[in-house]
């Protein structure tokens, strides 16, 4: 009782999941990826068991259709069934068993599969689609986001909303480089789920996203004197080991440290002490 995307990035580094259902917790069941392996989801009549075996017929180079073949032909409950692979190259496969509540369907296309079952028609899996093939320009977490959304705004689950999640993977993307997962949330029981899940992508890519060089500003001059002034009125004063050492301080209490650069200072950042400081004069520049 539930609609998804799964998909792969352009140059194959990441995988992820998007899901939302009239469900409690769609995204504690539906989604599983592995880096550079590929990605599931296991819907309407949940078989949890697809999630490992699925990903470990992907790592041996087993395309998505063989997985979703090789799956339900050993599944005695195959027609209540519904899953969308997809694996590190290729195409992406989805089935829908026959006695899966209406309207269940899928489509796939290189690298992605959508898929749903109590749906309110095809249009819902025809907007997943639509929309991940338009939205090449945003990064992939909120290219993943803005299908669901569309899928939503195309009617979603005809019993309507309650729960949505997200699940990204990228070898070596996670929090500190100690993990695979770049993003895992979950809306578990919401009015309007994957609006909320939207709103909590934003937050976690504001706290967890990676500084973009070009924009990236020196922690010296004016900045540099703005910075301590705004730490000050923070109750973060700057020592004797400078500016850098306070605003690591401050950052890591305000879980920014993910986006610290040594000498810099990402803008991000720099908005975000802007806003929570109490008002400082801005440095005048030297005459």
């Amino acid at each position: 009782m539930t609609f998804s995307l799964v998909a792969r990035s352009a140059d194959g580094r990441l995988h992820g999941v998007a899901v939302a259902s009239k469900f409690l917790a769609a995204g504690a069941l539906v989604p599983a990826a592995a880096a550079e392996v590929g990605a599931l989801a296991t819907q309407a009549h949940v078989n949890l068991a697809y999630r490992p075996q699925g990903l470990t017929l992907l790592r041996t180079g087993v395309a998505a259709a063989d997985v979703v073949a090789g799956l339900i032909a050993a599944d005695p409950e195959r027609e209540h069934r519904q899953l969308g692979v997809v694996g590190a190259t290729g195409s992406g496969a989805s089935w829908t068993g026959p006695a899966c509540h209406p309207w269940a369907g899928g489509r796939t296309g290189d690298g992605w599969a959508a898929q749903g079952n109590v749906l309110t028609g095809p249009e819902v899996v025809d907007a997943l689609g639509e929309a991940w093939l338009a939205g090449t320009a945003l990064p992939f977490a909120e290219r993943l986001v803005a299908a669901l959304r569309a899928g939503d705004e195309a009617g979603g689950d005809r019993r309507g909303r309650q729960s949505a999640g997200l699940l990204v993977v990228e070898r070596g993307g996670g929090y500190g480089g100690t993990s695979d997962v770049v993003v895992d949330l979950r809306v578990d029981d919401h009015p309007d789920p994957v609006a909320e899940l939207g709103r909590l992508l934003t937050v976690h890519t504001m706290l967890f996203g990676r500084p973009d060089p070009a924009t990236l500003l020196d922690l010296s001059g004016a900045v540099a004197d703005e910075v301590a002034a705004l730490l000050g009125a923070l109750g973060h004063p700057v020592a004797a080991d400078g500016t850098e050492a306070a605003l690591v301080s401050w950052a890591g209490l305000e879980n920014l440290e993910e986006r610290l650069v040594p000498g810099r200072i990402d803008p991000v950042v720099l908005t975000h002490l802007r806003g929570v400081a109490p008002h400082v004069p801005a440095p005048r520049a030297a005459s």
